[in-house]
């Protein structure tokens, strides 16, 4: 803090040109005596000319305190010349100087910029100090008073600079003392600097300090409040630990010791592991020793609830009477064997032996074909509870293992939450659309459910909040998916994969006949007797109203003519509506989808083939033409990559046989070729066109029709041999809807004629084939004409 020279004024003979030294973040006022550091080249030579002489420096403050070597632009133009009374070198290379000041000056002008400033100066003199009226007298009592509060706000001034307050009687005087001592900024105190009436600038230094009282007032006003709270809290403390002496000494139990006694009670009774329970004693005998209101007792009292509510020892005691749960699965699906031989194969082996691993099944197919559904079923039957988490779009893998409890809304995954939900420890878990999961840098959810899924790890699942295994190997995990593909093969390599391909049209009418149209007749209020629908009714709505592989348009659409007839039954109309194929236009409208027409006579470049759809199976009629040309082949119908390589195949076969077949091998040569596969808006692609493709290019080669009551599927090597191909099941299908009753199949595919119902099955006849020259002896018929040339 600095001091001010007690001896009387005295005048001093100012030079006309003195070294200028920059001081930064403080004013130098006259009779102020302050210790300087100085470190900067600049000014450790002003130093060093000033001490050679006559010891006088002008300190002049820099307008910005940040500027290391500043301009003669960057000072102020009014500064106070210094006499300096001792200089001391420090171990640092910098000086120590004890600087006293004289009178304030003016710098005129710059004599020298380089290596130290000398300015010419002229010294300013204030006004003459008026004689003492009653206004300057209250003026300076005022200050008085004010440096008085500061000092009473805690505001600290050395002892001497109170008492020469209280004994100065000159105005200009009383506020450069003031001034000094105050800690003004440096831009507020170079405003007083430059003020030359003494009473203006006692009138601004009263102002000043009157904010600085106001600011002292509210930051002890923070200060008490503040001091306050921890009295208040510490109080609080000495009476609550004096409540407990006294309540001990009469027998009581406050609230807080009940509560705790009541968790500890509830711990006992969930029955948890040994090493869980240890734990949640552990938290319970933490929380005691906790304030309540403390941040951390409300995490802990989260966490020991948590432990508490989650079904450690509650199960549920599995249905084990087979035919029970056999006329349950019936009641809710139909069809579906493989599946629901499958659960009774696990009640069975249940029954056997009582400890068992859940299985981990997987069914995978289109959507609408019962999936979610079929778990809810599956659930019934074993008398569980069921629980459904969806996984599609989960990209956090604390979705599955849940957050540490480090982190703030801390929660278990949604694995432990759906045990909770469930309130049993072996409910049915059905994984929602498990080939949508994602990933991005919270973790992979996959890699995460494979401790879940995995029967040699999840007796001992680890979330990440509970900090404490969970047993999970009761329970029975059921995942659905749309695709295979998707799903990561270590996760799949733990799963019991079942497909479920799409249903045929026979088994979509028996889905309506015995749930969907019943359903639907509840849920809008009419009954049999207002609506009857025929068969007919329902396959045409099938083939021609819908595409799909499940039933949930066929759902639609059934609903569609309920309120329909809901309608007209509310205004009176006919009450007994029958719907048959002949009138179902009028209620639901022209026809969205129609099937591929059959062929009425046998064509020459035209064979029938046979694809796989998610929407089931359907036939699709491949044609080939030639005409004069060079060779070359030409694609058409939206062929996909596969496809077109089978039509290479199929041709480079077929010239490759040429002799063989009765092909003239120069027709190759002369003339291009074009197949088409009608639609052509719609994308096809697949590897079981091939041996279709080769009987149309050598039907038309050849001039020999096709077979229109054969269709074939499978694909062509160039060696000639027929591969096997998938879901002969729903292409058999899509034959009998269109009254072809011979197939030509690949003879490795024999056994998947087992899993074709027998009713589908009944009047077809299916033709085993190795090689293309079996094919084209079925397929191709004996010309009544003449040869094409």
């Amino acid at each position: 803090m600095a001091k001010i020279d007690l001896t009387e004024e005295r005048e001093v003979e100012i030079p006309a040109a003195l070294p200028v030294l920059p001081i930064r973040d403080i004013v130098i006022f006259p009779y102020m005596i302050i210790p300087l550091f100085v470190g900067r080249d600049i000014s450790i030579k002003a130093i060093d000319e000033a001490m050679s002489g006559n010891k006088m420096v002008l300190f002049v403050t820099q307008k910005d305190v940040n500027i290391e070597t500043p301009s003669t632009e960057d000072l102020f133009k009014v500064g106070t010349v210094g006499n300096i009374l001792r200089m001391l070198k420090l171990p640092d290379g910098r000086f120590k100087v004890l600087v006293q000041g004289l009178a304030k000056a003016r710098i005129l002008n710059y004599t020298q910029t380089e290596p130290y400033y000398i300015g010419e100066i002229e010294k300013i003199v204030d006004q003459p100090t008026p004689e003492i009226t009653v206004e300057i007298e209250a003026l300076m009592r005022n200050v008085r008073d004010l440096m008085d509060k500061s000092v009473g706000l805690g505001k600290s001034f050395l002892p001497d600079i109170l008492v020469l307050i209280e004994n100065i009687e000159e105005p200009g005087r009383l506020a450069d003392l003031v001034a000094s001592n105050l800690g003004l900024k440096s831009d507020q105190a170079q405003e007083l600097l430059e003020i030359t009436d003494p009473v203006a600038r006692l009138k601004k230094i009263g102002e000043l300090l009157n904010r600085e009282v106001e600011l002292l007032t509210v930051q002890q006003k923070i200060q008490s409040d503040v001091k306050g709270e921890i009295d208040k809290t510490q109080r609080e403390y000495f009476l609550r630990e004096q409540m407990k002496a006294i309540q001990k000494e009469l027998g009581e139990i406050d609230e807080r010791t009940e509560e705790i006694l009541d968790l500890s009670k509830k711990v006992e009774e969930a029955k948890m592991p040994e090493k869980v329970g240890k734990e949640a004693m552990k938290q319970v005998h933490r929380l005691e020793k906790m304030h309540p209101d403390s941040a951390e007792a409300g995490t802990i009292r989260t966490y020991v609830d948590w432990l508490i509510e989650i079904p450690w020892s509650k199960s549920t005691k599995d249905n084990l009477d087979l035919k029970k749960a056999k006329k349950v699965l019936d009641e809710d699906h139909y069809d579906l064997e493989q599946v629901k031989e499958r659960i009774l194969e696990y009640l069975s082996v249940r029954k056997l032996k009582p400890k068992m691993k859940g299985p981990i099944l997987c069914f995978v197919g289109p959507p609408g074909v019962g999936k979610t559904s079929l778990g809810k079923s599956i659930a019934r039957a074993l008398g569980r509870e069921f629980f459904r988490m969806s996984l599609g779009g989960v990209r956090d893998e604390a979705e599955i293992r849940g957050h540490r409890r480090t982190y703030v809304g801390a929660m278990p995954g949604r694995i432990i939450q759906g045990i909770k939900t469930a309130g049993k420890n072996n409910p049915v878990f059905m994984l929602d659309e498990v080939d949508k999961l994602g990933m991005d840098f919270r973790g992979d959810p996959a890699s995460a459910l494979l401790e879940v899924l995995d029967p040699e790890q999840n007796f001992a699942f680890a979330d990440h909040y509970l900090g404490v295994p969970f047993d999970l190997s009761g329970v029975m995990f059921i995942t659905t998916a749309n695709l295979i593909d998707p799903i990561p093969s270590p996760l799949r390599d733990r799963m019991e994969i079942i497909t479920l391909s799409g249903y045929t049209s026979e088994e979509k009418l028996g889905i309506a006949k015995n749930y969907l149209i019943s359903k639907q007749l509840e849920e809008h209020g009419i009954t049999e007797k207002n609506l009857k629908m025929h068969d007919s009714a329902v396959l045409q709505i099938i083939s021609h109203y819908t595409r799909e592989a499940g039933v949930r348009n066929l759902e639609r659409q059934i609903a569609n003519l309920c309120r329909k007839v809901a309608k007209k039954i509310a205004e009176g109309k006919v009450k007994d509506y029958r719907i048959s194929a002949t009138n179902l236009s009028k209620h639901l409208g022209v026809p969205k989808f129609l099937p591929e027409e059959e062929m009425e006579k046998d064509e020459v470049g035209v064979a029938t083939g046979l694809a796989w759809t998610e929407t089931g199976g359907d036939i699709i009629y491949i044609e080939a033409t030639i005409m004069k040309g060079k060779g070359h082949i030409t694609l058409t119908g939206q062929l996909g990559d596969v496809m077109k390589e089978s039509a290479h195949a199929a041709l480079s076969y077929i010239r490759s046989k040429a002799k063989e077949i009765g092909i003239d091998n120069t027709l190759f040569a002369k003339n291009d070729i074009h197949i088409h596969v009608p639609a052509g808006a719609t994308p096809k692609d697949g590897p079981s066109a091939g041996i279709t493709m080769a009987t149309s290019i050598a039907s038309a080669f050849t001039g020999r029709p096709v077979s229109k009551s054969t269709a074939m599927t499978g694909e062509v090597t160039l060696r000639g041999r027929v591969l096997p191909i998938g879901g002969l099941k729903e292409k058999t299908l899509a034959a009998k809807r269109m009254g072809i009753h011979k197939i030509l199949i690949p003879a490795r595919n024999k056994k998947d004629l087992d899993d074709i119902p027998k009713y589908v099955k009944k009047d077809m006849e299916f033709i085993l084939v190795e090689t293309m020259d079996e094919v084209l002896k079925k397929a191709l018929i004996n010309p009544k004409s003449k040869k094409r040339r």
